[in-house]
C-alpha cells in the first residue's frame, strides 16, 4: 500500500473518528436538534416540555420519526403541525417512542415487546427489515452520551390517541359554532353563563334553535332584547340543563330530570321524544363536557313573570309549551342552547 493512500485512509479513519466521539457526547435531545432532519420532533419536545427530562441521565432509547414522517401523517390526517402541537394527547404520543435503557439494533428480536415511558409496550418485528410496530428503523444506533436513537419513517401512534378534535368542544363551543343558536348564545353571555357551562361537568343541555325563539317572541309580540334584559333570563336557561350526561338512550316514559334551575322538566315518548311540550329534533350531540340534545321550542318555567309588574305568572299565547311557560323563559333556554351547542360541533 503506497504512503498516500494509507495517508488518507488515516484521515477518514480520524474524521470517523472523532465525529463518533463528538455524537457521543452530545445527548439524545441535542442529537436531534443539531442534525436538522427532526425540526417537527424537537418543536414537539419543547412544546411538551420533556426537552429537560430526556437531556438527563437516562439511558434513554428514542425511535425518532423524521420530519417526512411527520409530513405524512400531518397529510393523512388534514391537520397542521400547530394542531399536533396543541393536541393534549402530545407528551403521552412523544413518550410512546421512548424506551428506558440504552437497547441497540443487536439487542432486538422478532416478536420483542418493550414497554415505553407512556407505559404502553410496542413490538419488534425483523421480517423485510426492522420495524417498531408499523414504522421501520431506517438508520440504527445513533450513540448519544444519554442513550441510542433509531431513526424511524412512520411516526408511532398509540391505540388511546384520539385523533378527531371535535371532542375537546364543550357544549359551549358546539352552541357557538354551529350558527343555528344565535340567541341562545346571546343570552348565554347575557346570563354570564357561557364559563360555568365551558367547565367540567358533565352537563345535559336542551338547546333551542333560532327558529324556536322566533316562534315565541313573535307570538308573545315582544323582542329578543326584551328576553335578554328580563332579571329571570339565569333562571329560564338554567330550566334547559340537567346535571350529569343524559343520553338519548337514558330517557324512559315519564321520566322527571331536575334541572339546574331547581325546577324538573318531564320526558315523553309518545309519538316522538319531547321534553315538557318541546320536541327533540336532534339528539346525543356529544361534547367534551356532557351532550346536547336540540329542541323545537323553548322551555319556560312555570313560575316564570313577564313583566315586573307582574305578581303571578302569565300564561302565555297557545305555543304548544307547558301552561305558565313565558316568552322570556325562551330566550333564556336558547342562550343555554347555544353556548352548548357551541361547545361541541353538529356532524
Amino acid at each position: 500500500m503506497s504512503k498516500k493512500i494509507f495517508s488518507i485512509i488515516l484521515v477518514v479513519l480520524m474524521i470517523m473518528t472523532s465525529t463518533v466521539a463528538f455524537a457521543q457526547d452530545e445527548t439524545v435531545v441535542e442529537i436531534a436538534v443539531n442534525d436538522g432532519s427532526f425540526t417537527t420532533l424537537v418543536a414537539a419536545l419543547q412544546e411538551a416540555e420533556l426537552v429537560e427530562a430526556l437531556s438527563g441521565e437516562g439511558p434513554f432509547t428514542v425511535f425518532a420519526p423524521t420530519d417526512d414522517a411527520f409530513a405524512d401523517l400531518l397529510a393523512q390526517l388534514d391537520i397542521s403541525a400547530q394542531d399536533l402541537l396543541n393536541h393534549p394527547q402530545l407528551t403521552d404520543v412523544l413518550l410512546y417512542h421512548v424506551v428506558s435503557g440504552k437497547v441497540m439494533s443487536t439487542d432486538l428480536s422478532e416478536g420483542l415487546e418493550a414497554e415505553t415511558l407512556k407505559g404502553d409496550s410496542i413490538m419488534v418485528s425483523l421480517e423485510g427489515g426492522v420495524f417498531i410496530n408499523e414504522s421501520e428503523v431506517v438508520t440504527a444506533d445513533v450513540e448519544g452520551s444519554n442513550g441510542v436513537i433509531h431513526v424511524i419513517d412512520k411516526v408511532l401512534v398509540p391505540e388511546d390517541f384520539v385523533l378527531e378534535t371535535e371532542a375537546e368542544e364543550t357544549v359551549v363551543d358546539i352552541a357557538v359554532n354551529n350558527g343555528s343558536f344565535t340567541t341562545l348564545v346571546a343570552a348565554l353571555q347575557e346570563a354570564e353563563l357561557v364559563e360555568a357551562l365551558s367547565g367540567e361537568g358533565p352537563f345535559t343541555v336542551f338547546a333551542p334553535t333560532d327558529d324556536a325563539f322566533a316562534d315565541l317572541l313573535a307570538q308573545l309580540d315582544i323582542t329578543a332584547e326584551d328576553l335578554l334584559n328580563h332579571p329571570q333570563l339565569t333562571d329560564v336557561l338554567l330550566y334547559h340543563v340537567v346535571s350529569g350526561k343524559v343520553m338519548s338512550t337514558d330517557l324512559s316514559e315519564g321520566l322527571e330530570a331536575e334541572t339546574l334551575k331547581g325546577d324538573s322538566i318531564m320526558v315523553s315518548l309518545e309519538g316522538g321524544v319531547f321534553i315538557n311540550e318541546s320536541e327533540v329534533v336532534t339528539a346525543d350531540v356529544e361534547g367534551s363536557n356532557g351532550v346536547i340534545h336540540i329542541i323545537d321550542k323553548v322551555l319556560v318555567p312555570g313560575d316564570f313573570v313577564l313583566s315586573e309588574d307582574e305578581q303571578e305568572p302569565v300564561p302565555l299565547p297557545d305555543t304548544g309549551l307547558a301552561s305558565g311557560t313565558i316568552a322570556y323563559s325562551t330566550i333564556a333556554l336558547l342562550s343555554l342552547s347555544g353556548i352548548l351547542l357551541t361547545k361541541k360541533k353538529f356532524k
